[in-house]
């Protein structure tokens, strides 16, 4: 039989406990004493935690990424601020940088021409930039930094050169003229087709080929033909482009005036339409030098009637192929001629023509020519010259049918006497209207022959 033990622990007695005894309080002493706030015990010690080293080392990292984060910052805008400083350049200059320049070699070269005074800064921002510099010759501009010197060798906009060619320069004279060019390169591979290129200015850069030039001329050409062989007049007597060419570079030849290469086109036209001869002086040069383009003398007596495949005096209607390159007014002149009944045009003494719808009206103006020359040849104070003429008018090539330039003279040993200055290609011979009076050139019929009867 199980009995339970008996508790004999004293009721009084407290069981123990974990907690800490709280120091017996004893009763105030007074009542102010009795409500005063018990005090607080002091906060526990905090305990000391070793910091890990992973932890260290992440805080180590931190601190010297954003210290050289503040100097890199510093050191760039120091550098930018150095390559945007005004370079030593006093005004602005032309420099060639060669094909195949490095890096370092176009500072060298910058540095020698006084456009920049550090090679080093300037290769370390050529860099940076990560742009690409290009061989070429370019113009820096007066105080350039080095980021626009940069800035001007990675843009690739180089010196810009132009080389003109007049209207009315055979092919020959044109291919003399870039050979004397000494910034274009290279050779012309031949000679091209008369007529086939289009005189205007053109431009380049350094290191351009005059092969490339002709090329673009020849291509030049073709665009503006095509153009206005497409708007041309339906009446004019050319049955191709390639006519259209030979007359324009007639008309080019016989009057460097724009005003008048309509006028001068409308009567090349109605002596086509009326089988007339053309009787272009420049037609006749052109048949004994061909592209050598002029005499270098006055047109012999002989000249006139010597049977070549140009000349105009000889042979009936358009010449086998132009006589010179025609720009795009005369072109546009002969796709577009005046609408007149102009047979006949001559020098009026103003660098102009006179022009005359029959043979009466060209004799007067013939007749005033040639008085005005024999005033310009014998100058008297009672002579009496219009003064519009300006002096030298007559030299003005292109601006006189049928006379030679002003200062000319026939050869020696030709067939007639030397006649100073200007003269008419057909005075003196059987075609000159002034002497025979048979010669109807307003009726197709009665036009002169070369042989007489």
């Amino acid at each position: 039989m199980f009995f339970r033990k008996r508790d004999t622990t004293p009721a009084s007695i407290p069981a123990p406990s974990d907690e800490p005894a709280l120091p017996n309080r004893l009763s105030p002493r007074s009542p102010s004493e009795a409500i005063k706030p018990t005090a607080a015990p002091p906060p526990p010690d905090r305990p000391v935690r070793e910091r890990g080293g992973l932890l260290a080392r992440i805080s180590g990292l931190l601190t010297a990424s954003v210290v050289l984060a503040i100097a890199v910052m510093i050191g760039v805008t120091l550098f930018e601020r150095q390559t945007r400083e005004p370079g030593p350049l006093s005004a602005d200059k032309v420099v060639v940088i060669p094909p195949r320049s490095g890096t370092s070699e176009i500072a060298e070269a910058l540095a020698r021409e006084g456009v920049i005074s550090h090679t080093a800064l300037f290769e370390w921002a050529s860099r940076f930039s990560g742009k690409a510099l290009k061989a070429g010759e370019y113009t820096f501009k007066a105080h350039a930094s080095i980021g626009e010197a940069i800035d001007t060798l990675s843009s690739g906009r180089q010196v810009q050169h132009a080389i003109t060619f007049p209207e009315g320069l055979t092919s020959e004279q044109i291919v003399v003229r870039l050979n004397d060019n000494d910034i274009l390169t290279g050779d012309i591979n031949e000679i091209p087709p008369e007529g086939s290129l289009l005189p205007d200015t053109y431009k380049f850069e350094r290191g351009a080929t005059r092969q490339q030039i002709v090329n673009l001329m020849r291509a030049k050409q073709r665009e503006v033909l095509n153009q206005i062989w497409l708007r041309r007049s339906a009446e004019i007597p050319v049955k191709t482009p390639a006519e259209m060419v030979t007359l324009a570079s007639i008309v080019e030849k016989e009057t460097g005036r724009a005003d008048e290469r309509p006028r001068v086109a409308g009567v090349f036209v109605n002596r086509l339409n009326k089988r007339m001869k053309l009787q272009s002086d420049p037609t006749i040069v052109y048949g004994l030098v061909g592209g050598r383009g002029t005499l270098g003398r006055g047109i012999q007596r002989a000249e006139i009637e010597r049977a070549t495949p140009y000349n105009t005096y000889v042979i009936e209607g358009l010449p086998p192929g132009p006589i010179a390159n025609p720009g795009r007014a005369a072109l546009e002149a002969v796709a577009n001629p005046s609408r007149t009944k102009d047979l006949f045009f001559v020098a009026d003494g103003t660098g102009g023509h006179a022009f005359a719808e029959n043979l009466e009206g060209h004799s007067r103006n013939v007749a005033r020519w040639r008085q005005v020359e024999k005033a310009r040849q014998t100058p008297s104070p009672d002579a009496t010259v219009d003064k519009a003429d300006p002096p030298g008018a007559a030299s003005v090539p292109g601006t006189a049918s049928a006379y030679a330039p002003e200062g000319t003279n026939f050869a020696a040993g030709g067939d007639g006497p030397a006649r100073p200055k200007a003269f008419d290609a057909s005075e003196g011979t059987r075609l000159d209207p002034l002497r025979n009076k048979t010669f109807d050139l307003n009726s197709p019929k009665t036009v002169p022959v070369l042989k007489q009867p």
